[in-house]
């Protein structure tokens, strides 16, 4: 098994922060850990959300999305996760990377800046072409059919 991703994608950045981009924390990680372009360290008290910038402006190229996904150790330890998750960019967005983030947590959690913030995973994406039926019953039937939450069960 190799080490490297499949296939590498280009991406254009454009860093108006001084924090550093973007980067894989291990080798074989999924996403790249966002940074909090801030001036001054920043509160978010319980129950509290805010908007924190990244200081990122990308440009995907054509059938690519990035998603903006909690950091697990930040929404273990503390609470801290990401509100939209995952947040999606479209290919053709230009403006700044923001991240929108809420306190979960029982207490007040202060954001450094550079701290890392979240993860940004870049994938590639299928557009739908609706083939339109009059009725569900006309859908291919499976073993699952229409079984939906906890349909499965727990154990």
């Amino acid at each position: 098994m190799s080490d490297s991703p499949s296939q590498n994608v280009v991406v254009r950045v454009a860093n108006v922060g001084t924090e550093e981009l973007p980067q894989y924390a291990t080798p074989q990680s999924a996403g790249l850990d966002l940074r909090a372009r801030l001036d001054k360290p920043v509160v978010l008290e319980p129950g509290e959300r805010k908007l924190v910038p990244s200081g990122l402006h990308i440009e995907l190229p054509e059938g690519f999305e990035a998603q903006v996904r909690p950091r697990s150790g930040l929404a273990y330890k503390h609470g801290l996760t990401v509100l939209n998750s995952p947040g999606t960019i479209d290919a053709d967005y230009r403006g700044e990377i923001g991240v929108l983030l809420i306190n979960h947590g029982q207490v007040a959690f202060t954001l450094q800046p550079g701290e890392r913030i979240a993860q940004l995973v870049v994938a590639q994406y299928a557009r739908v072409q609706w083939a339109l039926v009059q009725q569900s019953a006309e859908l291919a039937l499976t073993e699952r059919g229409e079984g939906g939450f906890g349909h499965t069960g727990t154990k």
